[in-house]
């Protein structure tokens, strides 16, 4: 099992902030070909539906496309009309995991605090996003996963290193997001390339060294 394949044992999702539609194509098949499985477009980059569209018809049937940034029920089911399976919040809303979990979509509500994180679960969310993570560090996750169920998912999300992803799995994520450390809107293709290769390769490290 491939740790990058979406909804498998770990997944790392590249967050398209600011792309446009005219180039979310070209940048998601950069990304895939690096290995990466989970292409989250956040609501508040140009178009983004149209963007959702183009990466849901566009990339092989085991990338997961979605949306990120969600904030509530008529975004989820935008989301859902565009393509989108996967839907990312920053935050933690019931109405939200409910609309997605209605539709059989993929669901990551935000949390900081355990208060929040079993909010979502009792919402039916089974997957966290830590966010954001660089306020929270690793210790923090920590100190969740030791009142967490161990079948929950949780993502650090924001401001990760990539030097720090086998301190932040030894913690307890099960993946990560990466926003900037993959894609700004003025970076070249080839600069993706590089960058996302660097990221897979860090990110499978820390499940041979476990």
């Amino acid at each position: 099992m491939q740790p990058d394949s979406a909804g498998s044992a770990g997944t790392l999702i590249a967050i398209l902030r600011g792309v446009t539609p005219g180039r979310a194509l070209a940048v998601a098949r950069t990304l895939y070909e690096a290995g990466i499985r989970a292409i989250e477009v956040p609501l508040n980059s140009p178009e983004p539906f149209a963007s959702i569209v183009a990466l849901s018809e566009g990339l092989p049937d085991d990338c997961q496309v979605g949306a990120g940034t969600v904030l509530d029920a008529e975004q989820v089911a935008r989301t859902h009309a565009a393509g989108g399976r996967l839907v990312v919040a920053p935050n933690c809303d019931a109405a939200v995991i409910r609309a997605a979990i209605d539709r059989g979509m993929r669901v990551m509500p935000g949390v900081g605090t355990a208060t929040e994180a079993f909010a979502a679960l009792r919402a039916g969310a089974t997957e966290l996003k830590l966010f954001p993570a660089v306020s929270y560090g690793p210790q923090h996750l920590q100190a969740l996963r030791s009142v967490l169920p161990a079948s929950v998912a949780v993502y650090p999300v924001g401001g990760v290193a990539v030097e720090a992803l086998a301190q932040w799995r030894a913690a307890g994520a099960t993946g990560f997001g990466f926003g900037s450390e993959l894609f700004r809107p003025e970076y070249e293709l080839a600069d993706i390339a590089r960058r996302a290769a660097r990221v897979v390769a860090a990110f499978q490290d820390t499940y041979r060294n476990r």
